[in-house]
């Protein structure tokens, strides 16, 4: 049995926030599951590339911690606009044709806004144009935003996300952002926490390498863990377990490609595998000018092609890339990674989205219990769900809310 005074369990964005924000004024230790910090920002290192599986861009930039974090630790934030903020690659998508579809973006999303501001419980879908001509590359492109097609969220739960329109990156990687602040933090990793027993003066964790107590714990794992029972709780918190089945997480993957003959192409440019079907990739073209192309997947088209197996995304990709800009790039082109959020046990999908009842669930999920257990993770942020950002933020309320118990007045 070991002894401590807040054990975090999750050394992804929220849990690392949290143990920071702890500091010298309590002894913490961090529990994780993988064999690596960062949870779902998870920056892979193919030689000196860093290829971001996870989160990928600094959303409300000019408003994001991490962003501030970053210049302290030595990583570049790149402030250049998004690949999406430009035009598209024009062999396979005619810039008319961009005109006419991002003008249908525009009248879906003033339609969004009017429902959301009379309170409209909608479906997303159903504010489609009937038979539009754009409708299928809009859903597609739900997908990559929400990691779920239109009809699985509705107006008035996707309209609180908060969103500043600043997009931006760090260069060595979001996810080695954020390892890299968990650096001073004494995290234990391959020790899932598999019980949580809180009925005593002190907390129990129960892990397969044996138990620790706590004056408390703050539970900044995914929704899907608790749902799933994987992670449990003695007495039982059957308010949570309804709070996470209600909050499922979508899923967006990535898939990266190296290039032979990397100046045949555009740097920064988008291409769309296709423009009439939701199940299709998106491709950014020489990211940074790196000689590689990534891939972005979501929905249920991503999950698909994880239960295909590795590789399903870039065989997949490879075919669109090829269908686009000549079969003789087949040979030129070399799978590196890929993800599948969907299949890794400790996430069981990628990020929160505007689900029917989210914000409710919200709430149920990350109230304190008992002034012992305290809850964080980007499905608990009410406004910067489903970003690294805003996890980080109820990482630090959790830490806030644990110190006002350990150390009252």
């Amino acid at each position: 049995m070991h002894d401590t005074d807040v054990v975090v369990i999750g050394a992804g964005a929220a849990g690392i926030a949290a143990a920071r924000a702890l500091g010298a004024r309590a002894s913490v230790v961090v529990l994780e599951a993988r064999g690596r910090v960062g949870g779902r920002a998870w920056t892979y290192h193919a030689g000196d590339l860093p290829l971001d599986l996870g989160c990928g861009h600094l959303h409300s930039a000019d408003e994001n911690d991490w962003a501030r974090i970053a210049p302290s630790l030595g990583f570049t934030v790149d402030q250049r606009p998004p690949s999406w903020a430009r035009p598209a690659l024009e062999k396979n998508f005619p810039l008319q044709q961009q005109d006419d579809y991002w003008e249908a973006w525009e009248r879906l999303y003033a339609r969004i806004d009017e429902a959301a501001l009379a309170g409209s419980a909608a479906r997303m879908s159903e504010l489609l144009e009937p038979g539009g001509r754009w409708n299928a590359l809009l859903g597609a492109m739900a997908t990559y935003i929400n990691g779920v097609e239109f009809d699985q969220m509705t107006v008035r739960e996707y309209a609180v996300y908060h969103d500043s329109g600043m997009n931006w990156r760090v260069r060595e990687g979001y996810g080695a952002l954020i390892a890299a602040y968990a650096a001073p933090l004494d995290i234990r990793l391959n020790c899932p926490a598999t019980l949580i027993e809180h009925s005593g003066a002190r907390v129990r964790v129960i892990t397969p390498h044996g138990e620790i107590s706590a004056r408390a714990v703050i539970v900044a794992v995914p929704p899907g863990p608790i749902a799933n029972e994987r992670l449990r709780f003695a007495p039982a918190l059957p308010e949570k377990l309804a709070a996470a089945h209600a909050l499922p997480l979508g899923v967006a993957d990535k898939m990266f490609l190296s290039v032979d003959d990397p100046e045949d192409l555009p740097i920064e440019t988008r291409l769309f595998g296709a423009t009439d079907t939701v199940e299709t990739g998106n491709y950014t073209l020489r990211p940074f000018g790196r000689p590689l192309i990534d891939g972005y997947f979501g929905g249920a088209f991503a999950r698909a092609l994880e239960m295909e197996g590795e590789g399903a995304f870039a065989r997949f990709a490879i075919e669109q890339i090829c269908a686009a800009l000549g079969n003789d790039m087949r040979k030129r082109l070399h799978p590196i990674v890929e993800s599948a959020w969907a299949r890794d046990p400790w996430s069981l999908g990628a990020y929160s989205y505007g689900s029917e009842g989210a914000r409710a669930a919200r709430v149920a999920l990350a109230a304190p219990v008992n002034e012992k257990l305290f809850f964080a993770g980007e499905h608990c942020s009410d406004l910067d769900f489903s970003t690294a950002h805003g996890a980080y933020r109820t990482g630090v309320k959790a830490a806030r809310d644990a110190m006002k118990v350990l150390s009252p007045g």
